[in-house]
């Protein structure tokens, strides 16, 4: 009977143990995990913030998103660049989507851009963006050593599509290259900018100096720029790789009222400077004299340079939208079944540092959206 109760007691004893035993290894279990979701969020905090941020606030559709993440511009600079897509994917892949594949692709876009002055003398700057079914992105960053800008992101151009698009967390995850590829936007001190399609010879510029292509440049001069003059001399210190293999022209506004159209021609960069008024407009032809002036969107040009000269380039931000929508494209089925159409327009406000967009051709559907968050 003692024996018995003995051999009870150690067994209780032995239980008690096993587990004691247990609850360590759970409690050694759950600060690993502990420890390893600190690491993930040390690690990934911005990305999985950035994403948690995704908007749809138009059914086209149009997104936002306000980057929280380092996207890495200084080491891709430092790391030289890129002289052609397949080196710019490489770049983000490593850096932005830790190995998740991405296609970068700039089909062929036909687009208008103008600059005008409100009657109280608020610089305006007008961008068409015209191409086959483009769900859109506004993408606000705020690099530390930096300006904060919003841009536009075509999405299609980093795999989204009708079949695709970021409404969850596993396929927003690739909007995460979005940085990289701005084709239109504004910072906070007003520099804005938009990018035309020429269709000529690709750009492609060799000397010694750090390499960056067409969506890379936007992406730079929105960081880095508060003037034309400086996003001049900024595009002067690199050497130009056209996305694509194809070849465009830039028009850049600030909020003094100075325009610029940057083009390449043989791989040198021209300058084409605006009216004595200080407007300009820019589609799918070079501007600068001679030989050179070829191309598609006369057309639209005339348009708009109606509409400018008209006013002496002096407008309201309705009269502006009114003006893309002069020239917006109508819808087209193409040979392959595509539908071509004005994506987006937008009427930037560089004083404001804000952006009225219309997707779609919805003109009686606009938004608001500043680089300031509200």
């Amino acid at each position: 009977m003692l024996h018995s109760q003995g051999h009870d007691n150690a067994s209780v004893q032995a239980g008690r143990r096993g587990k004691g035993i247990v609850g360590r290894v759970i409690a050694v279990l759950a600060g690993v995990c502990l420890a390893a979701a600190g690491a993930v969020l040390l690690m990934f905090g911005g990305e999985l913030k950035t994403l948690g941020t995704i908007e749809k606030i138009d059914e086209y559709p149009l997104y936002t998103m306000d980057y929280a993440a380092d996207y890495g511009l200084d080491e891709f600079l430092e790391q030289g660049g890129a002289s052609n897509d397949a080196e710019l994917i490489d770049f983000v892949v490593g850096r932005l989507l830790k190995g998740l594949p991405i296609k970068i692709e700039l089909p062929n876009l036909a687009c208008s851009t103008f600059n005008a002055k409100t009657p109280e003398g608020e610089a305006l700057f007008g961008r068409n963006f015209d191409l086959e079914f483009s769900p859109g992105m506004m993408v606000r960053t705020t690099p530390k050593d930096g300006y904060a800008s919003i841009s536009m992101v075509n999405l299609a151009f980093i795999g989204y599509g009708e079949d695709k698009l970021p409404d969850d967390f596993a396929s927003s995850i690739v909007s995460l290259a979005a940085p990289f590829a701005p084709l239109d936007g504004v910072n906070e001190k007003g520099l804005a900018v938009g990018v035309l399609l020429i269709d000529t010879e690709a750009t492609h510029q060799q000397t010694e100096r750090v390499d960056i292509t067409t969506t890379t440049a936007i992406r730079l001069m929105l960081d880095r720029c508060a003037t034309v003059d400086e996003a001049v001399e900024l595009l002067s210190s690199y050497d130009m790789h056209a996305s694509g293999n194809r070849c465009y022209h830039f028009q850049i506004a600030d909020a003094s009222g100075k325009s610029v159209v940057v083009e390449y021609i043989d791989n040198e960069m021209r300058l084409v400077e605006p009216s004595e008024e200080g407007y300009q407009a820019a589609t799918n032809f070079l501007l600068t004299p001679g030989e050179y002036d070829f191309g598609g969107g006369q057309d639209r040009y005339e348009t708009v340079m109606g509409v400018l000269d008209a006013s002496d380039g002096v407008m309201t931000e309705a009269e502006a939208m009114d003006t893309l929508q002069s020239v917006s494209r109508e819808v087209k089925i193409k040979d392959n079944g595509e539908v071509f159409q004005t994506q987006w327009s937008v009427v930037y406000n560089l004083d404001r540092a804000s952006a009225t967009v219309c997707m779609g051709g919805k003109y009686d559907e606009l938004h608001e959206i500043t680089v300031a968050r509200q």
